[in-house]
């Protein structure tokens, strides 16, 4: 195949497309007097599909012309630390080096190497949306390796950013302990930028960062209790057995008309009580061969969760196999994220067969038992959180 267009069309098409489409794809990407637009945004998402053409994208770059943001992040995509001179000096320039949906190729690269650029990007005022979001959103996906991009975070909390900023610490957790007071004051609405969909996660963000899971348990429980569960619902999972008492409730939410809660439930209630049969059920009524991509569905979710199960969930497996085997990308998603959103799904089905397999070779280990907090020492956190400043304790 020599032409571009059928090429393009192919590996946006296609899961396993001829790997002649791709060469044809990437030279197209690469030609610096009349690169193709379409080929440029199809490499782009290409991630390790293309690291076979390392050095064509390498050579591409330094000459400057060009899709240089798609090249920089088809590098990246692939692991190549090439990428970094290109990405630094987009962000230099129009502080615009990535959106939102390249972040993933850009976690490929270490944090060590490309943090000092996303430290400086958020550093610039005023703040430009898609590199700040981008950058949050990275800095969350690196988790700890973050950590001394802290104090370039807190600021954000105080503007529109604040949910991803929230995010970003929740995920480097203890270096951010020096914010404990101010993700307290989001977790209990005090904070002046705080909203509704605050709460919860600057809740568990402060579990993360502190340690003390009193005002997770709480914040969240409350959430479940109330009816606003599925807001609370990953992050009473994220604390596991510590989430004991809530443990009723969340089972009778597996029965939710909602599908995203009843998903979210049985992951939750799995990991509050080790006890993964009640869920597999919920699990594998939400997979369906015939998703198409589109996210007001809990397709994929369900699938990461059932992986995590392990061999309790190996009735799954040949749903998974069958659905990893096909030939055609979702077709939802946009053409310029289909192949990004079919490579994260084909994923998620692959590791969650390998986790399947794996714990069906052998006994799987049993969850680590966390006692749970007595109601004694529980009751009253809230009101300890919103008192006074002076009576705040840590």
């Amino acid at each position: 195949m020599r032409s571009t267009g059928p090429a393009v069309k192919a590996v946006v098409r296609y899961r396993r497309p001829d790997p002649e489409c791709w060469t044809v794809v990437v030279r197209a990407a690469c030609n610096p007097l009349g690169s193709s637009w379409d080929a440029a945004k199809a490499v782009a998402q290409a991630g390790p599909a293309v690291s076979g053409h390392a050095d064509r994208l390498a050579r591409a770059l330094a000459t400057r012309l060009g899709n240089v943001e798609e090249l920089a992040v088809a590098l990246a995509g692939t692991g190549d630390l090439r990428a970094l001179p290109a990405l630094r000096r987009i962000a230099e320039g129009e502080g615009v080096p990535f959106h939102v949906p390249w972040v993933s190729h850009l976690a490929a690269l270490p944090a060590a190497e490309l943090l000092p650029t996303m430290r400086a990007v958020l550093r610039r005022a005023p703040a430009k949306y898609h590199a700040s979001t981008a950058a949050l959103e990275l800095l969350a996906l690196w988790g700890p390796a973050a950590a001394p991009a802290v104090p370039e975070v807190v600021p954000y909390l105080e503007g529109p950013y604040a949910y991803g900023a929230l995010r970003a610490l929740g995920r480097i957790g203890p270096a951010a302990a020096g914010a404990a007071d101010r993700l307290a004051d989001f977790a209990t609405g005090r904070a002046p930028r705080a909203a509704r969909h605050h709460p919860r996660l600057a809740a568990w963000a402060h579990w993360r960062a502190t340690g003390d899971p009193a005002l997770a348990l709480d914040v969240c429980g409350a959430a479940v209790r109330s009816g606003t569960a599925s807001h609370g619902l990953p992050f009473l999972a994220d604390l596991g057995p510590l989430a004991a008492a809530h443990a009723d409730t969340v089972r009778g939410l597996m029965e939710s008309p909602g599908a995203w809660t009843r998903v979210a439930a049985a992951h939750a209630y799995g990991r509050i009580t080790g006890d993964p049969d009640p869920a597999v059920p919920v699990l594998l009524a939400e997979m369906d061969p015939d998703w198409t991509g589109n996210p007001a569905l809990p397709t994929r979710e369900a699938v990461r969760r059932l992986g995590e199960l392990g061999a309790p969930a190996a009735a799954a497996a040949p749903l998974l196999r069958r659905i990893l085997a096909a030939e055609e990308r979702l077709s939802h998603p946009y053409e310029s994220i289909r192949i990004l959103a079919d490579e994260a799904y084909a994923r998620t089905l692959a590791e969650a067969l390998a986790r399947i397999g794996a714990s069906a070779d052998g006994p799987a280990a049993a969850p680590e038992f966390v006692p749970e907090p007595s109601p004694e020492a529980r009751r009253g956190v809230l009101g300890r959180w919103l008192g006074p400043r002076g009576a705040r304790t840590s």
